[in-house]
């Protein structure tokens, strides 16, 4: 009898020891799953955070540069004009760089663009863009200065041509006649403004939607958590 007891005893014993064996290879298991979880957790915020700052970064940039320029933009409105004398008139001198500390001279001619608005009727000179039209408002295109002064010739007189065999063209201006010159191309315009906007709002939105993925994972995990714990 004695015998029996001690077997018992010691079945009981061992099952106890790997009873704990299991249970503190569990605990390890899902401690070290926790702290994988976490590592991971906290990547994806580090992650949806990064997204989130650049898109503002990018957001302050555009609007310091693209947004302020459309809204101060007056040569908003867009109509149909025809091309009435494209000329190339005097030549205009331009520095060219050829190397550290050195600049030579160089000259293109200017091309002058006729155009009258055919809603108005009202005649002015054409630019290709805003850029072109704060460097010079008489020439239609300031081409970059370079050494061979015979290409940016051959360049400009192949606008012209171009402008003379399509007369109709699309152009913008100011219709309240603030401003007299006219546009062939804005460079930020609606279409081009809402493409630059784009990209910024889809890494916003995906680094908001990560953030809040994550603090929603956790929550759930915490609730369950509590839910386990909640004696029946």
């Amino acid at each position: 009898m004695f015998f029996v007891k001690g077997v018992k005893t010691a079945r009981v014993t061992q099952q106890r020891v790997i009873y704990k064996t299991l249970r503190g290879n569990e605990l390890k298991d899902k401690k070290r799953t926790e702290t994988a979880l976490k590592a991971g957790e906290d990547r994806a915020i580090l992650l949806g955070l990064g997204m989130v700052f650049s898109s503002v970064m990018m957001y302050f940039v555009i609007c310091i540069t693209m947004v302020r320029a459309y809204a101060e933009s007056v040569l908003t409105d867009e109509t149909t004009c025809t091309v009435l004398n494209s000329t190339l008139t005097k030549d205009i001198n331009c520095s060219y760089n050829c190397g550290s500390d050195c600049w030579r001279s160089s000259k293109f001619p200017c091309l002058q663009v006729y155009v009258s608005l055919n809603a108005t009727g009202r005649i002015g000179l054409l630019s290709h863009n805003e850029e072109m039209l704060d460097i010079s408002s008489e020439c239609f295109y300031v081409p970059k200065c370079q050494k061979d002064h015979t290409a940016l010739h051959v360049m400009i007189q192949n606008i012209s041509e171009h402008l003379r065999m399509h007369q109709q063209v699309t152009c913008y201006h100011d219709s309240n006649e603030h401003q007299g010159s006219i546009l062939l191309n804005r460079l930020y315009g609606s279409s081009t403004l809402f493409h630059s906007l784009f990209w910024p709002s889809c890494m916003l939105s995906g680094g908001t939607l990560i953030i809040l993925m994550v603090k929603l994972t956790q929550y759930l995990s915490i609730l369950c958590e509590q839910i386990g714990r909640t004696p029946k």
